[in-house]
């Protein structure tokens, strides 16, 4: 996808180190990034555009909201990501205008006053990086709580070594990490006045662009860094680390005590006990709905000494948890999915993945019982109307390694299309009229069978005998660039077979698959397009890429590629009908009609 992230700063901030990680992570994906900001400080692969965002009388912003405009044009832009208020108010409007999804993270709680409330400025969906500030945008700011997720400040933690802390010989090293202006420099400020009282502190503070004037009393008692590259070298060599957010995450991974305290909140030493209520907070950066107390820090000095007493096994313990609510892979594998989901949902259009199964000759021998069919004439009349009008078909071996978010590019009109089980007439009328238009599509083979046992050991409504395909076709269709997929050993429904049972189907047909194919398969497809959780992780596991169900799954490609909607073609679509289904509008209209039909608005 091609995103935009939106900033407005002077001086580095969290928001700014968030931006950039993500967008350095998703370029590395596949993503291409763009980044307008009043200033950057930090390095990033992502194009960077200055917009003065701080500039905000009327005429300044409209010149912000054309800029926007532009980019938004010149670079295809699917998606803007906006981290401040500022940035969101300019952007909101030039999303409405080019009808693309603004994102949001709210980093901070938002001041409470009318226009806030009339002109929200949170987006189409906005990611609230504590539960603070969650329940302060649904409770005070009546954002609905439906386009409103927690989503914390992703880390690497990787990046951080656990070590554990020596033991301070003459000094022990109490890092703050923070600006020196604003709120949080009024912490800052309280914080020394506490911390200078002990003469066994090294006291170092790290950030703020110069030195405000009330703080040169503490010149001769504290080492004032400012800004500095290895912040996270600064944070292993300390004792004791003091800070929120990103600070406290860092300092925890890096097996330092933390004392979190923020703009808005004394947590105090970060134990096991209290770090739920920490995450709530950002660690201190956050208050909760309605708390505007002021921050007292004056058992800073006793958290300290205890907080020297922690194990390794606590600390330990304390990195696991932090790992599991910031990891970096799973923070960004869900904003992806965000952004994809709101763009689909903004354009009401994803890339259709089509279901066939057999091609017959117009002939009632041929047709079958339970109409799981189209005549020859359909099918070409089909792909005729695809080459008309400029599709071009792709395979999962073209979609995988991430190559699906390109599937909104400009100019990429693409589609799947998949047959089912594997029809001998796939070979025979199917695949002429495909080489004919140059059309590829993706084929699922069952493990051994020959015909279609399954559908004829019906008790209930048997079907007709229909032959598969033979080995000699199936590798000339996959010489012409047909793929071919899983789809179990017996056509089963996966969730009904007992765990032992459902995994032997997808590994068996697997194996058998790949050493006839000579390749490795890419895609399954579940049988009835049942499945459940445990046999998505089985088809995961088993190192299939993607899998499809059937008329079910989420309408955006991206959400679970292991739940892969499909559109299926029948005796009755005509051309109209098929017109419709190939729109990329189509899951709409008809999630739309069942809502209607269960009695919904």
């Amino acid at each position: 996808m091609n995103i935009l992230m939106a900033l407005s700063q002077l001086e580095v901030t969290g928001a700014e180190v968030y931006a950039v990680n993500l967008a350095n992570e998703l370029i590395k994906r596949g993503n291409n990034v763009y980044i307008v900001s009043d200033t950057l400080t930090k390095k990033t692969e992502a194009e960077y555009f200055k917009i003065e965002f701080n500039k905000r009388k009327l005429l300044e912003r409209i010149g912000h909201i054309k800029e926007l405009l532009r980019i938004i044009k010149e670079k295809d832009i699917h998606v803007v990501h906006a981290h401040s208020r500022a940035s969101s108010w300019s952007s909101g409007i030039a999303c409405k205008i080019a009808g693309i999804p603004l994102i949001t993270t709210t980093h901070g709680k938002q001041p409470v006053h009318m226009s806030r409330k009339i002109i929200k400025g949170f987006g189409d969906y906005s990611l609230a990086v504590c539960e603070n500030v969650y329940e302060q945008m649904a409770e005070e700011l009546h954002f609905k709580r439906e386009k409103i997720e927690v989503l914390r400040n992703p880390v690497n933690c990787e990046e951080y070594a656990f070590s554990e802390r020596k033991k301070a010989d003459e000094k022990v090293v109490v890092s703050i990490i923070g600006r020196l202006s604003g709120p949080k420099g009024d912490v800052t400020f309280e914080l020394l006045k506490e911390l200078t009282k002990k003469e066994n502190y090294a006291v170092q503070v790290i950030g703020g662009k110069d030195i405000p004037e009330r703080f040169e009393q503490f010149k001769n008692r504290v080492n004032f860094m400012g800004y500095i590259n290895n912040v996270s070298e600064e944070i292993s060599k300390s004792h004791v680390v003091i800070g929120a957010g990103r600070v406290a995450v860092e300092g925890i991974l890096s097996g330092v005590p933390v004392i979190a305290v923020g703009e808005a909140e004394y947590i105090g030493a970060v134990s096991e006990k209290n770090i739920d209520e920490a995450l709530k907070s950002n660690f201190g950066d956050i208050g909760n709905v309605g708390s505007d107390d002021i921050v007292n820090v004056s058992s800073v000095n006793e958290d300290i000494e205890n907080s020297l007493l922690k194990g390794k096994e606590e600390l330990l313990k304390l990195r696991n948890i932090v790992e599991e609510n910031f990891s970096f892979k799973k923070i960004v594998d869900r904003i992806e999915k965000i952004y994809s989901k709101q763009y689909v949902l903004k354009k009401k259009y994803e890339m259709p993945v089509i279901m066939y199964h057999r091609v017959v000759e117009d002939k009632e021998e041929n047709k079958g019982v339970h109409g799981t069919y189209i005549t020859v004439e359909k099918f070409e009349e089909h792909m005729k109307y695809l080459k008309d009008k400029g599709f071009k078909t792709v395979t999962f071996e073209d979609l995988k390694n991430g190559n699906y978010r390109h599937r909104f590019d400009r100019g990429n009109k693409w589609i799947v299309l998949t047959f089912d089980d594997g029809y001998k007439d796939n070979y025979t009328h199917a695949f002429p009229i495909l080489k004919k238009y140059g059309f590829k599509s993706v084929i699922y083979l069952l493990g051994t069978l020959k015909y279609n046992k399954w559908d004829v050991d019906n008790p209930e409504n048997p079907e007709k005998r229909f032959p598969l395909m033979d080995d000699n076709e199936i590798l000339e269709m996959q010489e012409y660039g047909i793929e071919f997929g899983g789809h179990s050993m017996t056509h089963s429904k996966m969730s009904k077979l007992d765990k032992n049972t459902a995994r032997e189907e997808i590994i068996e047909s697997k194996a058998i698959l790949e050493k006839k194919l000579g390749r490795k398969l890419n895609c399954f497809a579940y049988p009835y397009g049942d499945r459940d959780e445990g046999v998505k992780k089985f088809a995961e596991e088993e190192g299939y890429e993607f899998a499809v169900a059937t008329d079910s799954g989420d309408i955006s490609f991206q959400e679970d590629l292991y739940n892969i909607r499909r559109i299926g073609i029948f005796p009755t679509n005509g051309l109209r009908s098929f017109k419709r289904k190939t729109s990329g509008k189509y899951n709409f209209i008809k999630l739309k009609r069942e809502h209607r039909a269960a009695g919904g608005k």
